[in-house]
């Protein structure tokens, strides 16, 4: 039913912790796809001890490398490889809690017939801590509720994650899993230099044909790394800038609030600045939005001091 992803690069030493999370689930109709973006740290060998050791035939392990090219490529190759009718990114630095896939598959169960579904989404929460990131369902927020197998109820919205975000105001990471065949449909633009593209360029998109079931559940754990894509995000832009302002330029098409509209217009002159070679263009906006050019290149300016 589900395929558990990890996209990793030299992470090696965090994936057994993760593995764990892994075999104490209570559901175990899932496959783990590990696909290492070129790592040179013994990622390799310890996934083949893993494997190796691995007596657990509850679920399968694969492997496979590629060269590196940033984990929205990595992705890309996951999603072809896999098997799941469900799709769910696991980052090698995070886990899972025991009871995260078998919640999602109950929910799941109810809801795969609805074609306008993509995906199921969930709350993260600190690994440390198990607390919830971010702001969760605002209070007066309508919201239904599930019966599940085992008598239990979750409660639940159908909604995309735009009307989410600037609609229901809701802040924080959450955890989207979608269907494979969506991932399929829309796969991450790969452009040649950029070693990053913002999921939120792949979720914006599908958004526009499909629904997330939302549920008040918290199915991950994280724990921010120094080094990791969240700590350096504002760098990863700016080294991959026609990702970024695509990203920028589409939120612009979109409907969402004017003061939201502002600050990818903002966002797009500052990393458009970023775009050295020539012969790569970035994705134009309507004339506009040079009205916040200017404060985009002070922006830009600040970023390189």
């Amino acid at each position: 039913m589900i395929t558990v992803f990890t996209p990793t690069y030299n992470r090696g030493s965090l994936l057994n912790r993760l593995y764990q999370s892994l075999c104490a689930q209570g559901f175990t109709d899932f496959e783990w796809i590990i696909v290492d973006d070129g790592s040179s740290d013994d990622t390799a060998s310890i996934v083949e001890l893993l494997q190796s050791n691995h007596i657990s035939k509850d679920f399968s392990i694969h492997y496979h490398k590629k060269e590196n090219g940033g984990k929205h490529t990595a992705i890309n190759v996951g999603v072809k490889k896999a098997q799941g009718d469900l799709f769910f990114i696991a980052d090698s630095d995070d886990i899972l809690p025991p009871n995260a896939l078998q919640i999602i598959a109950k929910v799941w169960e109810q809801t795969k017939d609805d074609s306008s579904i993509g995906g199921i989404c969930g709350f993260d929460g600190y690994l440390n801590s198990g607390s919830l990131i971010g702001t969760g369902f605002p209070k007066g927020l309508h919201l239904n509720k599930l019966s599940l197998a085992d008598n239990s109820n979750v409660s639940y919205i159908d909604s995309t994650t735009r009307q989410i975000r600037f609609g229901f105001g809701i802040e924080g990471d959450m955890k989207e899993i979608f269907r494979t065949s969506v991932l399929r449909e829309f796969p991450f633009p790969e452009i040649k230099g950029e070693r990053f593209c913002p999921e939120a360029l792949l979720w914006n998109r599908i958004a526009s044909k499909y629904k997330l079931r939302f549920i008040d559940q918290i199915i991950y754990l994280v724990e921010y790394q120094q080094d990791g894509i969240s700590a350096v995000i504002t760098r990863s832009r700016m080294n991959s800038p026609i990702s970024a302002t695509m990203t920028y330029a589409e939120m612009l098409g979109y409907d969402i609030p004017i003061k939201a509209k502002v600050r990818s217009a903002i966002n797009y002159w500052r990393f458009k600045y970023c775009i050295t070679n020539k012969s790569l263009k970035a994705p134009t906006v309507k004339w506009y939005w040079r009205l916040f050019q200017l404060v985009g290149l002070l922006m830009h300016l600040k970023d390189n001091r």
